[in-house]
């Protein structure tokens, strides 16, 4: 498959260039761990990543989170290997956390429709947590389709398709530092 260049990167015959830093991204990210750190000092959050694509985000988050916590997974499909959203969402993995009068913070690496979001508000409704807050790295609302609450949000950006840091294409690309957008 080869190295991937950093100032461009071509998937058949798409071209994505840099759209946000690994210095932006990690900038924002302390931002972030510095709210929550300062909200959740004195309760004992359990972060939920959203498989696959948060983990990266989730990792770099908890680094900088300074107070106690748990962490947990789920993992859900709603893309295969396509560029948009299938429209369904299935659940590919359980938590194995007891959520029950817990306070949730659910960390997703983008927010598209908002289908992801809705579907995990109705999977954790019945398990009573104290609180449930959606931390994501990336909101497109342009896109949105669903009546979603996102209470950390670390960019707002247009309807563009993007790669990296935790975000794929064909389950490839995950593992870069910056986040690259298709071309115009």
């Amino acid at each position: 498959m080869g190295e991937l260049k950093r100032d461009e990167i071509w998937v058949g015959n798409e071209k994505f260039v840099p759209y946000l830093t690994e210095e932006q991204i990690q900038k924002r990210i302390t931002e972030l761990a510095e709210e929550i750190n300062e909200e959740y000092k004195s309760k004992l959050p359990i972060f939920i990543g959203v498989l696959n694509g948060s983990f990266m985000f989730m990792s770099d988050l908890l680094k900088k989170i300074n107070i106690n916590c748990e962490m947990d997974f789920f993992k859900l499909s709603s893309y295969g290997d396509a560029k948009i959203s299938s429209g369904k969402v299935k659940l590919v993995k359980e938590l194995n956390a007891d959520i029950n009068d817990r306070h949730l913070i659910i960390v997703e690496d983008i927010v598209d429709s908002g289908l992801s979001i809705k579907y995990i508000e109705e999977l954790i409704a019945g398990h009573n947590p104290a609180s449930m807050k959606v931390a994501t790295l990336l909101l497109k609302p342009e896109s949105l389709k669903y009546e979603v609450k996102i209470d950390y949000i670390g960019f707002k950006i247009p309807s563009k398709f993007v790669i990296g840091y935790g975000l794929d294409y064909a389950q490839k690309y995950r593992n870069l530092p910056s986040i690259y957008a298709l071309s115009e």
